[in-house]
Parts: structure tokens; C-alpha cells; sequence
């Protein structure tokens, strides 16, 4: 019998990436609405990327099998 393929999970595969390390790259959080009260600097901050914490990166790594 063939192997059945796992499914890609659709919201992660649009948020997480994978860099050749295998290291998780994500966005920050907080950064989409309400940000006429938030500083400039504090937006400016948000718009870089950052790595997943290593707690979550398994998890994480099942939903996207195939990245």
C-alpha cells in the first residue's frame, strides 16, 4: 500500500518559514491594527522578523512537513 502524504497545515505554511539552518523565521505579533497609539519606534521594531523559540519549533515543524 502507497504511503498517505501529510497534509500541510494552510495558516502556518503562510506564517512560518524555514531558513537553511532549520531555523523557524516568524513575524511579530501586535503589528496589524490600533497602531495610531503605538510609537514609531515600537512599529519600526515590530517590523523585523524573528526565530520561533525552540519550545515551539517542533510543533511547529509537523505542520509544515514538506518546507
Amino acid at each position: 500500500m502507497p504511503k498517505i502524504k501529510t497534509k500541510t497545515h494552510s495558516g502556518a505554511k503562510k506564517r512560518f518559514k524555514l531558513t537553511k539552518s532549520g531555523k523557524i523565521k516568524r513575524a511579530h505579533a501586535n503589528k496589524s491594527h490600533i497602531l495610531t497609539k503605538k510609537s514609531s519606534k515600537r512599529k519600526r521594531g515590530l517590523r523585523a522578523g524573528v526565530y520561533t523559540d525552540a519550545t515551539n519549533a517542533i510543533a511547529i515543524k509537523q505542520l509544515i512537513p514538506y518546507k
